[in-house]
């Protein structure tokens, strides 16, 4: 959410800088509600006190043994009045809080001019394509020739875009997972397990909801939620919390299946693993102070290039263009691994910087010193491995001509097999 001091200050620019994600069009019936509800407040409260003034006149007249027809029915009209102030003062704010809940975060102005995918700028390539002597095949074909991925009895079971992963690919993840995690927490995030399943107020909090809601999948008998990454559920860890200055920053890393109803998504990335109902991932979570919100994107974006160096997945790192970035995110750079069956580089981890919009919904804030009164802290989010992907760009970039794939070396310690293929 956007700050609302922000907004009456200085109007413009908070249009232009929303401008830029074609979102401007709130601002103006923000401020007029905001402005009708700040003459509402003082009209009600005068009335009220003229009501009380008036009340105790009627009883002193009373006593008098004088005629109060006269007040009693300016107190009565005055009770209509501060009712019906009341009634238009509650559907003012619903539409106030409806208003600026559906406004995103101001872009960065470091975020590239734009509205879509194409529009990010390309800010540096890191390692070689691999070339074959032979046509490489897809994920998904060499993962069913080998028995690893088992796609048709998971439809079956559980309709389109599910999966059974099998025998080594199990091995591969649960190896990957712990090398994240052990590389994450050496960086400070401590590891997490949380809830997948969370109130409504946890994804309006986070910024996913009112506008996402058609992608998150609902369970309306327990009014609960299941999160489409564990950043909603780390977000919440610290709501409605005022923190010590010197116990910032606050790095957590979560690791958990996430759930994504991914509607209107279609074609090519429906194949395989790649655009699923369920996945795996260890994402990176930070609360910091706002004057180091900048330097920890940069932090976690280091962190998601070593894993991926580490991996030996050739990427591309790309700055997100404004109109393109998610609600809560005023910068987002990802990391995109080449996917040698697409011949492009496709998304695979990202890192956003939210700023206070966040911290504002959930109302997570810090108090500077012990004479500061309490301030937003920057939220900040990151993905370690979203494990599905990582492995389409394993298998991808290291297939060999006998439908083989080899492993890092990173991960032979973990548990994963040196080599996966034919038996």
């Amino acid at each position: 959410m956007l700050d609302l001091k922000l907004i009456r200050s200085d109007p413009e620019r908070v249009k232009a800088a929303l401008a830029r994600r074609g979102a401007a069009d709130g601002v103006d019936e923000l401020l007029a509600l905001d402005a009708r509800r700040r003459e509402l407040l003082p009209e009600i409260e005068n009335a009220q006190a003229e009501r009380k003034s008036l009340s105790k006149q009627i009883g002193e007249a009373k006593q008098r043994g004088e005629d109060a027809a006269g007040p009693m029915a300016e107190v009565q009209e005055l009770k209509e009045r501060i009712e019906s102030g009341k009634a238009e003062l509650e559907r003012v704010g619903a539409e106030l809080e409806r208003v600026a809940t559906a406004l995103p975060n101001l872009p960065d102005p470091d975020a590239p001019e734009g509205m879509t995918e194409e529009d990010a700028v390309v800010l540096r390539e890191v390692g070689e394509k691999p070339r074959f002597d032979f046509e490489p095949r897809d994920h998904l074909e060499l993962g069913t020739e080998l028995g690893l991925i088992e796609m048709e009895a998971a439809a079956k079971l559980s309709g389109s875009r599910f999966s059974y992963l099998m025998g080594d690919l199990v091995l591969l993840e649960l190896a990957l997972v712990r090398f994240a995690l052990e590389l994450v927490r050496g960086e400070g995030h401590e590891p997490v397990v949380p809830p997948v399943l969370v109130r409504e107020e946890a994804l309006y909090g986070t910024g996913f909801l009112p506008g996402d809601r058609d992608q998150i999948y609902e369970i309306p008998k327990d009014e609960l939620f299941l999160v489409g990454t564990s950043e909603v559920s780390l977000a919440g860890l610290h709501a409605d919390q005022i923190l010590d200055a010197g116990d910032l920053p606050l790095r957590y890393a979560g690791y958990s299946p996430c759930f994504r109803r991914e509607a209107g998504a279609g074609g090519r990335d429906t194949r395989g693993i790649f655009r699923v109902h369920q996945f795996d991932k260890v994402e990176m979570f930070s609360f910091v102070e706002p004057s180091e919100s900048a330097a920890e994107h940069e932090r976690l974006l280091v962190i998601e290039e070593r894993i991926l160096t580490e991996l030996e997945i050739p990427y591309r790192v790309v700055n997100v263009a404004a109109g393109d970035l998610g609600a809560p995110a005023a910068k987002k750079y990802d990391c995109e691994a080449w996917i040698p069956s697409q011949d492009r580089y496709r998304e695979l981890t990202s890192c956003s910087n939210t700023t206070d919009y966040q911290a504002r919904r959930l109302a997570c804030r810090y108090r500077p010193s012990n004479d500061d009164s309490p301030q937003m802290v920057h939220t900040l989010n990151g993905t370690a491995v979203a494990v599905g992907r990582t492995m389409i760009a394993l298998i991808e970039n290291r297939q060999e001509r006998d439908g083989s794939f080899s492993v890092p070396k990173t991960l032979h310690s973990l548990g994963a097999p040196e080599r996966i293929g034919p038996r």
